[in-house]
């Protein structure tokens, strides 16, 4: 009975009803836009910096993440590659070896980041075959004059006085305690000044293992995942040999994760402010409803009707406007999202993101993009409809009949 009686008030009341319904899915319609554009952005920027170079979860031998070491590797890195090429969340993972050198070039020398990587499995992990310059991208095995290909920076090859087919020369340490030493040919230019290639030299698995003496060893392996979301449980759930360390990459890129978590707070803040005063249109709406009722309300509690009676009736006339206000705003808000999602809103000025161009702010649909906003207005009207239901129930009925 007090369902129908909620729904009669709500439809004798239709001005104020949908003065209401309006305020309520506006607020439903701007927070659940916010949180595509808001989600969708920043998952957007994880994957494009995730897929740069770091990749979402990273292997290693105990602390190398912390404390890196020549001597640090991965032994058997095959059986590891292998194990994850079955694992479906798995869409790649790239081997990488690294050694720091000093590089020659005509009459520079200049300190280099060596990598060495397996070209077809590092180009289906990160972005690096599509940040290639000038050039060609990284090939297996030696040219016919028995060197192997190498791929530098933009920033070295500058300060090098490099270019396309010289000669690029490299003294290191080997694995074995050696003095490595080898001459290499520029086949591409890679990065920008700004990019985290700008200082490194690029080898092939095959001539890096060579040129620090190693066999099979390697110092990480970088994974690609599904989506970037799943990287905390890969990384605490992967089963490895105990001193091998997996780290998703929240831990290997701290500081820029601890950014984004910041101004993602910042967006947060400004959305709750949002629903603060949508919450206190809702509140006024009832609040004014309730008062212009207050002679009905005296005439039910005259005829008996129990105070709790009034003030259920008020909170669910509440919540089924907050209900069919969620409604609305979905259906308002479902086209927007599908339409950030699927094209997004070009920026007027693209973002350089370490090489790699930022352009659009992309919408997400989700769950949490549709859930959030549902949560708070139900919760938000049911709330603030507690002061005007808690005075319907203190009406006196003979002050309420008197009232003009």
């Amino acid at each position: 009975m007090i369902v129908r009686l909620a729904f009669r008030n709500i439809l004798r009341n239709k001005r104020r009803s949908i003065l209401t319904l309006l305020s309520m899915s506006g607020g439903y319609f701007l927070l659940a836009s916010m949180l595509s554009i808001s989600e969708g952005s920043y998952n957007n920027m994880i994957d494009i910096f995730t897929q740069d170079h770091t990749g979402h979860v990273q292997i290693h031998k105990g602390n190398y993440l912390k404390r890196p070491s020549l001597y640090k590797t991965i032994d058997d890195p095959e059986t590891i590659l292998s194990s994850l090429q079955q694992n479906p969340n798995v869409i790649s993972a790239s081997p990488r070896l690294y050694g720091p050198s000093l590089a020659y070039g005509k009459n520079k020398t200049f300190p280099a980041q060596v990598v060495g990587i397996d070209p077809k499995l590092e180009a289906n992990t990160t972005l690096l075959k599509h940040k290639v310059k000038q050039g060609k991208y990284l090939t297996y095995g030696a040219n016919q004059d028995g060197y192997y290909p190498a791929m530098i920076g933009v920033t070295l090859a500058h300060n090098l006085g490099l270019g396309l087919g010289d000669e690029l020369i490299l003294i290191s340490q080997g694995i074995d305690g050696s003095i490595a030493n080898d001459i290499f040919i520029v086949d591409a230019i890679v990065g920008t000044s700004d990019s985290f290639e700008r200082n490194n030299v690029y080898l092939s698995m095959e001539a890096m293992s060579q040129f620090l003496s190693t066999s099979n060893q390697v110092h990480e392996i970088a994974i690609l995942l599904a989506h970037q979301k799943y990287a905390r449980a890969f990384a605490r759930d992967l089963q490895l040999p105990e001193q091998l360390t997996v780290s998703p990459w929240q831990e290997v890129e701290e500081s820029f994760y601890k950014s984004m978590e910041a101004d993602k707070q910042g967006n947060y803040a400004s959305q709750a402010i949002i629903m603060l005063l949508v919450s206190i249109g809702v509140l006024n709406t009832v609040l004014m409803s309730t008062m212009e009722r207050t002679r009905e309300f005296g005439v039910l509690k005259s005829i008996g009707t129990r105070p709790m009676t009034l003030f259920r009736l008020i909170l669910l006339e509440s919540f089924l406007l907050a209900l069919f206000s969620c409604l609305i705003g979905f259906i308002f808000s479902a086209g927007l999202i599908f339409y950030l999602q699927t094209y997004g809103i070009t920026l007027p000025d693209p973002i350089d993101m370490g090489g790699v161009l930022f352009d659009s702010l992309l919408g997400e649909f989700s769950l949490f993009v549709i859930g959030v906003p549902t949560l708070v207005v139900l919760g938000s009207t049911c709330f603030v409809s507690l002061i005007p239901a808690i005075r319907a129930a203190r009406t006196v009925p003979v002050e309420a009949m008197q009232a003009t």
